[in-house]
């Protein structure tokens, strides 16, 4: 199938050529793909097709075989990135306060005090924060540190920020009232993202594209545009557009895991 054509000018990040093998098994054999300035864009496929690891690779955290990432035409260690773990009870540090989880990336760029409690406040608001962020981690629900996770990721203003099944800990309620705040703060400050995740509906959801990939080496199946309105919210999940791109996203899926065996 055809995949969705972004200009050079429209792409915030530009993949090419990417691969990645594990003790000789390829995972990702020269994957392109672009994301464009200001869209979410998510990554659906089989279990251990490789989701994680492509986003671990274009966030920098995994190193690739093969193959670039460009940032606006800049390298990773040259862009200003977000991320958000699947697990928040790791990924905050314990011995801070909520608060300061969240002043602590800014601390380490040397952010003025100022300039701090000013983005401090202005996440607060954007998220409509309710609960009290002078707790520590262990004494907030689960979906308050994932919550404090995402604020932390997106303090330093990221040029893209990256999204490893963030709701897949929580509760369906959480998830919910997560998804639809964060789809909201992330299209009124046309934030770039890109997210995995093992459910579709999450997938589609939250995202402008959805890239289906196929069992490894993964490669990219259909590129799915969601045109459904912003903001959304439950009752988008049960719109007859959700549901016809939900059947298609299916379909391929059912398609592709038939076609190709699983790679031992």
């Amino acid at each position: 199938m055809a995949l969705s054509s972004i200009s050079p000018r429209e792409a915030a990040v530009s993949v090419r050529g990417l691969s990645k093998a594990y003790r000789g098994q390829p995972v990702h054999d020269g994957l392109n793909l672009d994301l464009r300035r200001g869209d979410i864009l998510s990554v659906f496929g089989p279990n251990g097709c490789g989701k994680s690891t492509l986003i671990n690779m274009m966030a920098g955290l995994l190193e690739a075989d093969a193959g670039s990432v460009l940032f606006d035409g800049r390298t990773v260690r040259e862009a200003r990135i977000g991320y958000v773990f699947q697990n928040y009870r790791e990924a905050l540090l314990p011995w801070r306060r909520a608060a300061d989880n969240i002043r602590y990336p800014l601390k380490l760029m040397g952010q003025p005090r100022a300039r701090i409690e000013q983005r401090l406040e202005a996440l607060s608001s954007a998220f409509q924060v309710r609960f009290d962020l002078n707790r520590y981690p262990y004494e907030m629900s689960g979906g308050q540190q994932q919550l404090v996770s995402v604020m932390r990721a997106l303090a330093v203003e990221p040029e893209v920020l990256f999204l490893d099944e963030p709701f897949s800990a929580l509760d369906y309620e959480t998830t919910l009232s997560l998804r639809e705040l964060l789809g909201r703060v992330l299209k009124e400050n046309r934030i770039t993202a890109m997210l995995v995740s093992h459910d579709l509906e999450e997938s589609i959801a939250l995202a402008d594209r959805v890239l289906m990939l196929t069992r490894r080496p993964a490669r990219i199946v259909d590129d799915v545009p969601v045109p459904l309105a912003w903001p959304r919210d439950a009752a988008t999940l049960s719109s007859p557009e959700f549901v016809a791109i939900k059947k298609r996203c299916l379909d391929v899926f059912t398609a592709s895991v038939r076609a190709r065996p699983e790679a031992a």
